[in-house]
This record gives C-alpha cells, sequence and structure tokens, in this order.
C-alpha cells in the first residue's frame, strides 16, 4: 500500500506524514531528505550547487539511502548518518537548488520507487504522487498558507536556538515556493486524483487528524 503526500515547503509534510504512519503502521519515507542528503554532500565538498556540470559530476560518489530504526528514519550518505545536518535552512534551500537538476532526480528516481515497491508506506515529497508514485492508492496534497508556514518554520527555528526575522523566512518560504513549481523537472503541482488538505487553521493535532481520516477514508 502506497500514499503520496505532496505539498510545499513548511506545510508540515514530514511531522504528519511520520505521525500517520506511526498510527496507521506504514513505513514513513521522507523523500526530501535524499535530496537534503545529496545537496549536504556537494556542500561538504566545496561544490557549487549552482554548477549544474559539478553537481552531476559529484553524483557517481554520493551514495544516499535511509535506515529504518524503531520506526524512526535515519538518512545516510555513504554509510554517514546526516540526520541533523541536513535540517539547517542553507541546506533546504540548497536542496531546493538540486532537485531542479533533472540528472539528480533521475538519480534518486529508483531509490525511491524500490522503497514503495518492497514495503507499505507513506511517502512525502514534492512530485510523489505526479512523478514518483503515479499509481499510490491514496494521494494528499497537503498545503497551508505561506504565511501560516512561515510563523510555523519561525517557531521551530527558535525552539533550535536559531531564531530567524519573521519576514526573511516567509520570504525563502516564497522563493522556494516559486522554484518548486517553475522548475522545468516535477514540478511541484496537485496530481488531478489528490485531496487538497489545507491545515492553515489547523494545529498539528488536528492536521494528523485531517490527513489520517482522508487515509482511513481511501482505504
Amino acid at each position: 500500500m502506497n500514499i503520496a503526500i505532496d505539498g510545499p515547503a513548511g506545510a508540515g509534510k514530514s511531522t504528519i506524514a511520520r505521525a500517520a504512519a506511526r498510527k496507521l503502521g506504514y513505513i514513513y519515507v521522507d523523500t526530501g531528505a535524499l535530496y537534503r542528503a545529496v545537496a549536504c554532500e556537494c556542500l561538504s565538498r566545496g561544490i557549487d550547487i549552482k554548477d549544474t556540470a559539478a553537481v552531476e559530476a559529484a553524483l557517481p560518489g554520493i551514495r544516499p539511502s535511509l535506515a529504518f530504526a524503531d520506526g524512526e528514519q535515519h538518512v545516510l550518505v555513504n554509510g554517514r548518518d546526516v540526520s541533523g545536518e541536513i535540517r539547517t535552512p542553507e541546506i533546504s534551500m540548497a536542496a531546493s537548488a538540486v532537485s531542479a537538476i533533472p540528472a539528480v532526480r533521475r538519480f534518486l528516481l529508483d531509490t525511491q520507487r524500490d522503497i514503495a515497491a518492497n514495503n507499505d508506506v507513506i511517502m512525502d515529497g514534492r512530485d510523489i504522487g505526479t512523478v514518483i508514485l503515479p499509481n499510490a492508492q491514496v494521494k494528499i496534497f497537503l498545503t497551508a498558507s505561506p504565511e501560516e508556514r512561515a510563523r510555523r518554520r519561525c517557531k521551530e527555528l527558535e525552539e533550535k536556538g536559531t531564531p530567524q526575522p519573521f519576514e526573511e523566512v516567509l520570504r525563502d518560504i516564497k522563493k522556494r515556493d516559486h522554484d518548486d513549481m517553475t522548475r522545468k523537472e516535477a514540478p511541484l503541482k496537485q496530481a488531478p486524483d489528490a485531496v487538497l488538505a489545507d491545515t492553515t487553521d489547523l494545529d498539528l493535532e488536528g492536521a494528523i487528524a485531517l490527513v489520517t481520516g482522508i487515509i482511513e477514508d481511501k482505504t
């Protein structure tokens, strides 16, 4: 059973999908973490992520993978656990840049499909229902207003001890939305058969209930 959850940056896809997977007994797969892992490795090697040729040349030496322990996903690059490193704002923007490179998307396609082919998964990302798992039994497009997503992100950064001004966070989110929706390769968009789940006016528990309810209704 494959559940695809797509949506823009800051919509809470990872948190909500992880909670829904735990509640419903699925394996949670954060595909965005794979793009973050590639971006993280490129930056650690001093590669300019805007240099498409340089990023493509580095791909054969990058081996991103996901490991699952006690229901939690761990992100590895060449065997090194980078789960914590990839959650910074710098890596978020870098991931958006590398995800626009067609060679990177092709590079990660088989990895994502292999996981889904062998497990009951809830997989979230930008193009899961449109490209990665077009035959997923359930598709959800999870979103919230840019302002609400920025507010949530500010709260998260503050809790991590790395606060940023609201206007700066909002600007970054709007830029990432534009980049994700206008890229040539697998742009962010709602699949025709996806259910729209807008969580702007919901708290976390309400959003989790909304998504799990959709999945239960569809399955």
